[in-house]
């Protein structure tokens, strides 16, 4: 059956579907064509927020297993609240909805996805299953330790909670690599078993816990050293020893092995927090870039953009773009764009609007943001990219070839006069207008602003004086541990006055290069640790240390 059909009425149909080990990256496409399609989502709690970014805004999502409210949503609250989920699934299902049923790793190897289809076949309801990455071998490829090689040796999967002497005297009596689910409590005793079974005591083994995310570990030790390796790195004892491991026993978990094809754990700045202090919109391009280094962004506003208090210039302004008032239009932020194209949307007129108009565009974003107005920009900074830099390639008014001497320079309220200035100074006239203000934004929640200034955060990353200034305002200074990167120098110059030491300066002010910059940061501080014999931590991991120290 299409999931993508329509329903038929009072027949509902049922889709189970592995959302993988933890990466939302590993959703297959056929996951992700079912959620958009759901009128229902039911998920294991672990992989919700996985999935529910893929269904339609309004559909109802349940974490299987949380704790419900007196009356449950797919019901109406009409009928008694139905707890698990086999029950969840045929309630929803009996009323003719589409429900996705989503389980971390793959349907076919969970045991409870198994008896919810025997349910819903006993009661001739439609089902599909959508197969996703097993945990069982996603997770070992993120750690960098293949199950087998050009020989074929044979691959065991073991589930620690439920295997019997027979299974473990079974594998303890063969050379296959063994692949094992477990806790951080129990694979200690996999481990026994394995050796009173047969196995070498020195038969390499690596843990891996929250496996294809970034906060991935990954420990190397034998059957006969796993219990004191996981002391020594203060995992074991510990309130978080129920936490899922995968566990691989072979010469293929070696440790030479995995020096090498450590992908995931290697990157730069793999398990960083990095705080980014921008508009959502913004930030959305730069977060997606540090994700592909392996660090986990936050996005905190520091800055609202609201419309000028007096919009009547504004009006005029663009009133005067189509009667022909002006040979060039500046713009040197993205929010100068969105304004105009705003009141552009307000009069109902569109990107034709600029025939005849020379077009100028600060940064890389800037000209992106006019491209996807059906804008292409005459004019790009082949320089610096600032106020500065387009200067540099501004022509001076020639009244011979340019019939008009006025430039629109739409922009912050609180901008310079650098570009002002300096265009009068090459002969044309400027109107200079406020097209938007730029406002303190609200302070973060408690919690963020406790990270900020307790050293939660590795690095934040600056991308104007003003998020500087901002950021200390609403949440206060970031801890001395906190790695601070700039954009440019007026920006480190700032930070500087507020206390704050410089780690990281962009070569180019650009937010990518900034990124970047940070990227090459991280991999060096890595290379020095692995070259000093010392562990790979994080920033935020020398914490304690740095308060005691502050303290004496």
């Amino acid at each position: 059956m299409n999931p993508t059909t329509p329903n038929l009425p009072g027949c509902g149909h049922v889709t189970f579907l592995g959302a993988g080990p933890g990466d939302p990256g590993l959703l297959t496409l056929r996951a992700v064509e079912a959620l958009g399609a759901a009128d229902v989502l039911i998920a294991d709690p672990q992989v919700l927020d996985v999935v529910r970014r893929h269904v339609r805004p309004g559909v109802a999502a349940e974490a299987q297993g949380a704790p419900q409210p007196e009356s449950h949503p797919l019901t109406n609250g009409h009928v008694p609240v139905l707890r698990d989920a086999a029950n969840l699934v045929m309630a929803a299902a009996r009323t003719g909805r589409r429900v996705v049923r989503a389980v971390a790793g793959d349907p076919g190897l969970d045991g409870y996805a198994s008896e919810e289809m025997l349910a819903c076949a006993a009661e001739g309801v439609v089902f599909e299953v959508v197969p996703g990455v097993a945990s069982l071998v996603g997770v070992p490829a993120y750690a960098g330790v293949p199950l087998r090689d050009a020989q074929g040796a044979d691959v065991r999967f073991v589930d620690a909670r439920t295997a019997g002497d027979r299974c473990w005297s079974e594998l303890g009596a063969s050379d296959a690599t063994a692949v094992v689910s477990a806790t951080l409590e129990t694979v200690v005793s996999a481990a026994a078993e394995l050796v009173a079974a047969g196995r070498k005591p020195d038969t390499p083994l690596t843990v891996t816990v929250a496996g294809t995310t970034t906060r991935q570990r990954t420990w190397t030790a034998t059957l006969g050293t796993v219990a004191q390796v996981l002391k020594a790195a203060k995992v074991l004892p510990s309130p978080q020893g129920g936490q899922p491991v995968i566990a691989v026993v072979g010469e293929r978990s070696a440790a030479a092995q995995r020096d090498q094809l450590a992908w995931f754990e290697s990157k730069p700045l793999f398990g960083w927090q990095v705080l980014v202090p921008r508009t959502k919109e913004q930030a959305a391009s730069l977060s997606d870039q540090l994700r592909s280094y392996g660090a986990v962004p936050s996005e905190v506003p520091t800055i609202a953009v609201e419309p000028p208090r007096t919009p009547q210039q504004m009006e005029r302004a663009v009133k005067g773009l189509v009667t022909g008032r002006y040979e060039w239009i500046a713009f040197t932020s993205v929010n100068a764009v969105k304004a105009v194209r705003e009141k552009f949307e307000e009069y109902g007129l569109d990107a034709r609007a600029f025939a005849g108009i020379k077009v100028a565009a600060v940064g890389e974003q800037t000209a992106r943001a006019l491209v996807e107005f059906g804008v292409k920009p005459d004019l790009v900074p082949s320089g610096e990219q600032s106020a500065a830099g387009l200067l540099e390639d501004w022509p001076p008014y020639d009244p011979v070839f340019d019939p008009i001497d006025r430039v629109f320079l739409p922009r912050a309220d609180i901008a310079t006069e650098t570009l002002v200035a300096g265009l009068i100074e090459l002969g044309w006239e400027v109107d200079d207008v406020t097209a938007y203000r730029t406002v303190r934004a609200s302070p973060p929640p408690a919690e963020t602003r406790e990270a900020i200034k307790g050293g939660g955060f590795d690095a934040v990353l600056f991308t104007s004086s003003s998020t500087v200034r901002n950021l200390v305002g609403i949440a206060g200074k970031p801890h001395n541990v906190t790695v601070i990167a700039c954009i440019g120098p007026a920006t480190a110059k700032t930070a500087e006055e507020h206390g704050l030491r410089v780690d990281v300066l962009s070569p180019e002010p650009s937010v990518h290069k900034l990124a970047q910059a940070l990227a090459d940061f991280g991999a060096a501080r890595r290379q020095a640790a692995l070259e000093a014999g010392d562990p790979v931590t994080r920033p935020s991991e020398r914490r304690p240390g740095s308060r005691r120290r502050a303290r004496s």
